[in-house]
C-alpha cells in the first residue's frame, strides 16, 4: 500500500516529510513531533524528536497533521 491509498482511505494529508504531533490517548503533556519518512502497509512511518528510528503508527490514531 502507499501514501496515496493511506491518503484516501483514512482522509488524512499524510505525505512524506510532513509533520505530525502525536499525543497518546489525547493527552497534549506527553506530546511530540516528528516527521514522515514513508509507509508501512496501511500504516505510516514516522520519525520522533531526535529518535534515529522510525516507529509505526496509525495514520488516525492519536495523530494531528501539521
Amino acid at each position: 500500500m502507499s501514501m496515496e491509498y493511506i491518503r484516501k482511505h483514512y482522509g488524512v494529508p499524510a505525505k512524506r516529510g510532513g509533520k505530525v504531533r502525536f499525543a497518546p490517548y489525547g493527552n497534549r503533556y506527553l506530546a511530540c513531533e516528528g516527521v514522515i519518512v514513508g509507509s508501512r502497509g496501511a500504516h505510516l512511518k514516522i520519525r520522533m524528536g531526535d529518535e534515529k528510528r522510525a516507529g509505526i503508527y496509525h495514520p488516525t490514531c492519536d495523530l494531528e497533521y501539521l
